[in-house]
């Protein structure tokens, strides 16, 4: 089951109003993408910047959380949101605005959605942990997202939209295997459960 929240960390603290402005970056990064179409313009710099700025909330919200013991209910909540929010309009963008293949978005976001549904139905059997594959799913997408918002191809060749692309198929790979893996964790919780009550 999941523990509750210790009575005296507040719910108001620095790790969870870098989450809260990890969540409000993402409609600035939205417009930021939209301003000039999409081009590869001084706004769509301005978009990979606050891309990146929220990224890095990511994790200094995490370690602060941890080094300082300020792990909230909340927090469990609204980080894993402000994650999905950030790279699930990141990857809607790219395929509206760079054509991006769909195929991919729908993979990455599909996952997503079925693990965090798949979590909500075993809750009352026990907490799939993250996994270290799950961590590594997450650095894998998040590269091959800047990647492919950094407008460099024009600078440096078309070299660099096979890297990009190679590295989203790495994220694709990750996302589905690890996707596997909580399923396959689910399936055992579920039946050690069942086997508890027998």
């Amino acid at each position: 089951m999941t523990s509750s929240q210790p009575a005296d960390i507040p719910t108001l603290n620095i790790a969870n109003v870098l989450t809260v402005i990890r969540v409000l970056l993402v409609p600035l990064f939205i417009w930021l993408m939209l301003l000039d179409g999409g081009d590869y313009s001084l706004a769509r710099w301005m978009a990979v910047l606050a891309f990146a700025v929220a990224i890095y909330t990511d994790k200094l919200d995490g370690d602060i959380a941890r080094k300082r013991g300020l792990i909230t209910n909340f927090g469990k909540i609204a980080d894993p949101i402000a994650d999905k929010l950030l790279i699930g309009s990141a990857l809607v963008l790219l395929c509206v605005i760079d054509g991006m293949a769909w195929w991919i978005t729908i993979v990455i976001l599909g996952r997503e959605l079925l693990i965090t549904l798949l979590r909500f139905v075993v809750i009352r059997y026990g907490v799939i942990p993250a996994s270290r594959g799950g961590k590594l799913k997450t650095v894998l997408q998040t590269a091959a997202v800047l990647l492919y918002l950094m407008p460099l191809a024009i600078v440096v060749g078309g070299w660099y939209d096979v890297v990009a692309y190679v590295a989203m198929l790495a994220a694709v790979a990750v996302t589905v295997v690890t996707g596997v893996d909580y399923v396959v964790q689910a399936v055992r919780m579920r039946s050690a459960a069942g086997d508890r009550k027998d």
